[in-house]
């Protein structure tokens, strides 16, 4: 969701939450208790010299990201989507829930030469703030509408209903939905791990959090053929997954 605002410590819930079903509610009251601490140092989003550091490396001006923090990308997940794009120069990037992390993406990847940016969210109103957002400094990006629906692929909870995408995608970014809905409905994701090309990254934010973790352990007994490993910089952590050649 769009960072131009500052949000509270939750989510914003969703019609589509009421799908969630009693198991699904049980299990993230069972999960609230020992995600709260996470949640917490959430909050703080990166240093004041990160976010200054971040937009100086982007070209973008100082009042860019008025609000970091919440459940929001961090300084540090975002310098390593910078990292990412100017090392690796994906041309094709999927990333799931828009917002703070959709401006540095598509900036990065003008800055590394071109690439194409689709990002999805659930909420309608976002979706078309984000577009406006990135609008007024003149980045192109993909910025997609899409409604949650009960997760594929086994998973609990509820993921993005999208439309089947090409396969060559060079990066995956997965920064929602919200651990609101279940604390491992993010692992709906793999759905699109089929897509990448030789070489193509997963990084998936908040990789700390216990139902992250869980996430983490499945991924990689159902895909060897990935490269994973635990990268613990930023406020919370990320998993960072890379298809062998």
């Amino acid at each position: 969701m769009t960072s131009r605002e500052q949000t509270g410590f939750m989510p914003k819930d969703h019609a589509s939450n009421a799908h969630v079903t009693w198991l699904d509610r049980l299990t993230w009251a069972l999960f609230a208790p020992i995600t709260a601490p996470f949640l917490l140092k959430s909050l703080r989003g990166g240093s004041k010299a990160e976010k200054e550091r971040l937009l100086k490396r982007l070209g973008l001006p100082d009042d860019a990201l008025p609000n970091l923090g919440s459940w929001k990308a961090d300084t540090g997940f975002l310098h390593l989507i910078v990292d990412t794009i100017l090392e690796r120069k994906p041309a094709q990037v999927v990333e799931f829930g828009c917002g703070a992390s959709s401006l540095v993406i598509a900036k990065a990847l003008q800055k590394a030469g071109g690439g194409q940016l689709t990002s999805f969210d659930q909420h309608e109103d976002f979706v078309a703030k984000t577009r406006e957002w990135l609008g007024g400094y003149d980045l192109d990006a993909n910025i997609t509408y899409a409604p949650l629906a009960p997760s594929p692929g086994g998973w609990p909870g509820l993921f993005y209903d999208i439309p089947p995408l090409e396969p060559g995608i060079d990066l995956i970014i997965v920064d929602g939905p919200p651990w609101t809905i279940h604390p491992m409905t993010r692992g709906a994701a793999d759905q699109l791990f089929d897509r990448l090309a030789p070489g193509g990254m997963v990084l998936l934010d908040d990789a700390a959090r216990p139902g992250e973790r869980i996430i983490a352990s499945r991924w990689k007994k159902r895909y060897p053929d990935i490269d994973w490993r635990y990268w613990s910089g930023g406020e919370k952590g990320t998993l960072i997954g890379v298809r062998k050649d």
